[in-house]
């Protein structure tokens, strides 16, 4: 996730009642950086991975929240069977904003743009080094969890049952302490004259508009006044700075619910829809959008992470930058009942709830199918980091 995104969300029972955005929900409970949190919030296990055999070929190296270890590229598994063709675009986003250890990497990263993937994958062999993260008390094993971009209707105007507003940030406004909580900003009126004129468009349902606070961006198919249905980003813009509270947890700390799937949850929103309000309020974050359009050819990327690039599905994560700085590209090892992969990724985001060493939020895209993923994803996984052969580490 970035500045904006948002974080995953079973208890989604607060969408809009679709099974995507219910799983979401759950998993959104944890967040990118100034994004809101979105770590899933279940009483799941996290599945198991194989014990990882290791081969150090040098000494470990300290960095502010891990330790890099050098290994053989053999140490990796499945390498060979990536599909990197899939991986370059993601790479060549996060060479739009390289540092300086990466400008000689990237332009051999374009000049391989249409080579073969046996052909990549020497290269990357005979240019970088892979180094296993693992935690400073050594333990390499970490946790996975997934967010996505929800894709819901929208009214530029309310009416017709669209009348939860969606706001940029307030009327001098200036992002610094505290501001009104969510009860507050939607219950009082001495708030609405801070939002009055704010509004960027109308959705019906109130869950709706918490995934989105959630998760920190969507796309909104948007109905214009004259007709016209226009499809938008709403992106990240800043909170109200409260802190953030888990829906989920809410429920289960309350008996309300015996665990955080999302049929309990959507069972329990269908037996007390008094109660909604009430739960949406135990959260007192709340997040402000700006629109961003979003013509044809741009709708094949994800929202801007955090290094300032466009995300990519199942390529793009988050991180704790501490440990992997943005536009590293990382070898994911995860094993689980919703992934099970091992694949070259970019690190190109990260969020509040993203901290520690071997800690990943997966972007699995947007829209119903990616929603369903998200929403399932706590896993284990293991982390490698690639870096130049002939630059220092930072």
């Amino acid at each position: 996730m970035t500045s904006p995104k948002p974080l995953s969300f079973s208890t989604l029972f607060s969408s809009r009642l679709s099974l995507a955005l219910l799983l979401s929900l759950l998993a959104i409970l944890a967040g990118c950086s100034s994004k809101p949190p979105r770590a899933p919030d279940t009483l799941h296990p996290v599945s198991s991975l194989p014990r990882l055999e290791s081969n150090p070929i040098g000494p470990s190296v300290n960095r502010e929240a891990s330790l890099w270890t050098p290994v053989p590229w053999s140490d990796l598994p499945g390498f060979d069977a990536d599909n990197l063709s899939d991986a370059w675009p993601a790479w060549m986003h996060s060479c739009e904003r390289a540092t300086s250890n990466w400008l000689s990497v990237c332009t051999q990263v374009r000049q391989l743009t249409k080579a073969s993937d046996a052909e990549k994958k020497a290269w990357m062999r005979n240019a970088l080094q892979p180094y296993l993260v693992r935690k400073n008390d050594g333990n390499a094993v970490g946790m996975l969890t997934s967010y996505y971009e929800p894709v819901m209707d929208a009214a530029r105007r309310p009416g017709n049952g669209f009348n939860v507003p969606l706001y940029r940030l307030p009327t001098g406004y200036k992002g610094v302490g505290e501001w009104f909580t969510r009860e507050q900003i939607e219950g009082s009126a001495s708030v609405q004259p801070f939002l009055q004129g704010r509004e960027i468009a109308w959705l019906k349902d109130p869950v709706d508009a918490m995934v989105l606070h959630i998760q920190g961006s969507g796309r909104l198919n948007l109905r214009e006044p004259d007709g016209r249905v226009v499809q938008v980003r709403v992106a990240f813009a800043g909170t109200n700075n409260q802190p953030y509270k888990s829906i989920g947890r809410w429920l289960l700390d309350r008996d309300l619910i015996r665990d955080a799937s999302w049929p309990g949850i959507k069972q329990w929103v269908r037996n007390n829809p008094g109660r909604v309000q009430e739960m949406l309020w135990s959260n007192p974050r709340y997040v402000f959008f700006k629109e961003e359009a979003l013509p044809a050819h741009e709708q094949a990327n994800g929202p801007r992470g955090a290094q300032g690039v466009p995300l990519t599905p199942q390529r793009s994560i988050a991180v704790d930058r501490r440990s992997i700085p943005y536009g590293t590209p990382v070898w994911l090892m995860t094993a689980g009942a919703t992934l099970n992969e091992k694949r070259l990724v970019l690190a190109q985001d990260t969020g509040s709830a993203i901290v520690g060493a071997v800690r990943a939020d997966y972007f699995a895209g947007w829209g119903e199918e990616a929603g369903n993923v998200a929403g399932r994803v706590k896993q284990d996984l293991y982390l490698w980091t690639f870096w130049p052969k002939n630059v220092a580490l930072p």
